[in-house]
């Protein structure tokens, strides 16, 4: 199997920047970013502070406080080569100039907001088919994303779902993502906004995919397009469907409440890792690469 050669960082946000899916309410006044942390591993997996990173608002539905709030966050840890595309429809995404600034650039970080507008702007346009081509050819490459962001990079994507009524067959709509990890679902926020059930009927629904719960302050890093690695403060959560013995999924109306036997789960905190294709937990992650060394216990 080919693994792609770039890198993903996706990261379970602290706040939505934009529209919040679940209240339709736009926060103006809760701009405040995630852990400097996160940002400081994006530069050190590139390779430094003079490192171009382009940040990408489409998510969000307001861009411009959205792109000058990323601007202030990595010029606080000395970055001042960072770009900001606005890219607001798909016509923006045939900008000849936006197409030559992803061409040079050495990562590009996708904010938060609505995943929806994210696939509906990007699919099958020149701009994604170039972002995909550097990450599965590029060593050096690297995709970051932030809440919608981040649950946006897998194949198969979460676009809407109440948490208070994801235990209820249909109340999880799923669409297909930009397409950066297959056999995935993403979903952000996770602890914070009790998103466990909207996860796993995800998975009940498609259990070939491997379920990943990004908390709030805490990300993954993707290398190899397989090895994960978690990163940041919080929790992630692995929801693995590969053996579920039960799911009445199949057989009941939409709205009643769903029933699996035998889903897996993993807790990560920041140095675990998991290894997608062998569904394995890793106690450790040393250097950027997976290990299979067991933690002592006294």
């Amino acid at each position: 199997m080919q693994f792609a050669k770039g890198k993903l960082l996706a990261i379970g946000g602290a706040e939505d920047k934009g529209t919040d899916l679940e209240t339709g309410q736009i926060h103006r006044n809760n701009l405040n970013f995630f852990e400097l942390a996160i940002l400081r591993k994006i530069v050190e997996e590139i390779g430094g502070q003079h490192k171009r990173i382009e940040v990408i608002t489409t998510a969000s539905m307001i861009p411009v406080e959205v792109g000058e709030n990323y601007l202030e966050a990595f010029g606080k840890i000395g970055c001042t080569n960072i770009g900001v595309m606005h890219i607001r429809n798909r016509a923006d995404a045939q900008n000849q100039d936006f197409l030559k600034r992803l061409k040079i650039c050495d990562a590009v970080m996708f904010s938060g907001g609505n995943q929806l507008r994210l696939t509906t702007t990007f699919g099958g346009t020149s701009f994604l088919k170039i972002v995909l081509e550097r990450y599965h050819n590029e060593d050096t490459f690297l995709v970051a994303g932030t809440s919608a962001g981040a649950m946006a990079m897998s194949n198969t994507m979460i676009y809407e779902g109440n948490a208070a009524r994801a235990h209820l067959k249909g109340e999880v709509k799923i669409t297909t993502g930009l397409g950066f990890m297959d056999d995935v679902i993403i979903d952000s926020h996770f602890e914070k906004r009790g998103r466990f059930g909207r996860l796993a009927q995800a998975v009940s629904s498609n259990p070939s995919c491997i379920g990943i719960g990004l908390g709030e302050d805490t990300g993954i890093l993707v290398t190899n397009g397989n090895n994960l690695e978690a990163v940041g403060s919080g929790l992630v959560v692995i929801l693995d469907g590969h053996d579920i013995k039960h799911s009445n999924i199949a057989d009941i109306p939409d709205g009643c409440p769903i029933s699996i036997e035998n889903m897996k789960v993993h807790f990560l905190e920041k140095g675990n890792g998991y290894q997608i294709t062998q569904r394995n937990f890793v106690p450790e992650v040393f250097e950027g690469a997976v290990t299979n060394k067991q933690v002592e216990v006294e």
